[in-house]
């Protein structure tokens, strides 16, 4: 990147869109100055100009939420960014995983992939922590702790055994759905993305494929 091609608007500022290498999902809007950029790339992490404060801030500096910079990429007029990375919590302040997490119009020929429809479950979940909404039982087991936490996803696991015992599809159906449910709210809790999990199952995928020596 040719530093000195970049273009910055009348306050000296260029917004740079935040990425998810891993994902592809749009984490955050923000934006940086020449001095925050040059450290972005010193760093290897995310450095923005905060507009509220007027100054510079490093992205999880108090919070740990740091972003790790994969790359960098301007766009064909050089007045915009695309910050390419792995994130080490989530990127909004409310603790959701991505700032965008409200959609005001879906179109009903759009696919939907299991995987997003996770993520989205797990910002609402990120959402009842931050703001924990009274009459929300993901309040009520945010408020419980880690305990009843565990309790629950013990006792869901236990459900979905016995639903598969007695070749029940509809019940299997239901108690894993609940299954899955009380082990977001735990990975909430314990602030562990689910992308953590996916890397995990992605990781052992490609181990399985690899050839195997033979004699």
């Amino acid at each position: 990147m040719n530093l000195e091609t970049i273009k910055y608007d009348e306050k000296g500022l260029i917004p740079a869109i935040v990425q998810d290498a891993r994902s592809k999902e749009v984490l955050t809007l923000a934006y940086m100055n020449a001095e925050s950029l040059k450290m972005s790339i010193e760093k290897g992490e995310t450095v923005f100009f905060s507009r509220s404060r007027n100054e510079i801030w490093h992205k999880g500096a108090t919070s740990g939420n740091t972003q790790k910079i994969i790359e960098i990429k301007y766009d064909c007029d050089q007045d915009a960014l695309v910050v390419a990375v792995v994130p080490a919590g989530p990127a909004c302040h409310t603790g959701a995983t991505s700032c965008f997490s409200e959609s005001i119009f879906h179109s009903r020929e759009a696919v939907e992939t299991n995987v997003t429809f996770l993520t989205e479950l797990e910002q609402l979940i990120a959402r009842r922590k931050a703001d924990m909404p009274e009459g929300s039982y993901t309040t009520y087991l945010f408020d419980k702790g880690v305990d009843k936490i565990l309790k629950k996803v013990g006792e869901e696991a236990a459900e979905v055994i016995i639903a598969a015992k007695n070749r029940d599809a509809e019940e299997l159906s239901m108690e894993s759905a609940d299954l899955l449910y009380h082990l977001f709210v735990l990975l909430q809790e314990q602030e562990l993305p689910f992308q953590a999990v996916l890397d995990v199952l992605k990781a052992r995928h490609s181990e399985s494929d690899e050839p195997k020596e033979t004699e």
